[in-house]
C-alpha cells in the first residue's frame, strides 16, 4: 500500500514539474515572439528613417539649385497639388512618389500647364517606370537621361532657360528633371500654341516636329495623341472624385 501512494505522489509531483515546465516553456515562447516582434518593428522604423532621410536631403540638394527669388506657393496650391499627387502615386501603383507629383503640380501651376500632360509625358518617356535613373537608347545625337529624357546637348540650354545651374549628374534628379520639363513643355507651347505640335516637337525635337508635319499634314503623332487622351482621362478621374 506504501509503494502504491508512494507511486501517486511521484506521478503527481511528475506532473507539477511537467505543467510547471510547460507554464516557463510557453512564457519563454511569447517573449521571444514578442522580442522578435519588436526588433522586426525597430528594423521597419529604421528603413522608415532612412528613406525618410535620403528623401530630405534629395529634395535639400534640389532646393539649394533653386534661384533665390524661387516663389513659395501658398495653402490652395498645396491642397490641391497634394490632391494631384495622391492620383499620381495611386495611378503608378507608388512608382511616382507623392512629394514629386506635388512638386511637379506646383510647378505646372506656375508656368499654366496641365500637370496631368507632364504626369504622361514623365509615363511615356520612363515606358511608365517613373524611374529616375532611366537612360534612353543610343541615337546618333546621343543618349536621354532621368525621368524627362533629356540629352547632354539639350539640357544645359533649358536649364539657362529655367534661371537653373546645369551639370549632367542633375538629370537625374527627379525634381530637376520635372522642372526642365515644365519649363520646355512651357517654351514650346509658348511657340506654337498647339499641343499636338508641342508634344510632338518634345519627342522628335523642333526639326523633327516640323518634317513629322511636312510629312502627315499634322502633328497628331501617337506620342501627342496619347499624352493628351490619358491626361484628359485621369483629370475627368480627379475632377469626379473631389
Amino acid at each position: 500500500m506504501k509503494s502504491k501512494w508512494s507511486f501517486i505522489i511521484i506521478t503527481a509531483v511528475a506532473f507539477v514539474m511537467l505543467g510547471g515546465t510547460v507554464i516557463v516553456l510557453g512564457f519563454q515562447n511569447h517573449q521571444m515572439q514578442e522580442r522578435v516582434a519588436e526588433i522586426k518593428e525597430q528594423k521597419e522604423k529604421q528603413r522608415e528613417e532612412q528613406i525618410l532621410a535620403e528623401e530630405t536631403e534629395q529634395m535639400q540638394h534640389y532646393i539649394d539649385h533653386l534661384p533665390e527669388d524661387y516663389d513659395v506657393a501658398g495653402y490652395d496650391s498645396w491642397q490641391k497639388a497634394t490632391m494631384i499627387a495622391d492620383h499620381f502615386v495611386e495611378d503608378s501603383e507608388g512608382r511616382f512618389k507623392e512629394e514629386w507629383g506635388i512638386f511637379l503640380a506646383l510647378e505646372a501651376e506656375k508656368k499654366d500647364i496641365d500637370p496631368f500632360l507632364v504626369y504622361e509625358l514623365l509615363r511615356v518617356e520612363t515606358g511608365d517606370t517613373f524611374d529616375p535613373e532611366t537612360v534612353g537608347p543610343k541615337t546618333q545625337y546621343g543618349r536621354a537621361y532621368g525621368m524627362a529624357q533629356f540629352m547632354k546637348n539639350t539640357g544645359p540650354w533649358i536649364a539657362d532657360m529655367a534661371d537653373l545651374p546645369y551639370e549632367d549628374d542633375l538629370l537625374f534628379d527627379p525634381f530637376y528633371s520635372i522642372q526642365l520639363s515644365v519649363v520646355y513643355l512651357e517654351f514650346l507651347f509658348s511657340r506654337y500654341d498647339d499641343w499636338d505640335q508641342a508634344l510632338t516637337a518634345y519627342h522628335r525635337g523642333i526639326y523633327g516636329m516640323e518634317a513629322y508635319v511636312e510629312e502627315n499634314g499634322d502633328a497628331k503623332s501617337w506620342y501627342a495623341v496619347e499624352i493628351q487622351e490619358k491626361a484628359e482621362e485621369s483629370q475627368q478621374l480627379v475632377t469626379v472624385n473631389q
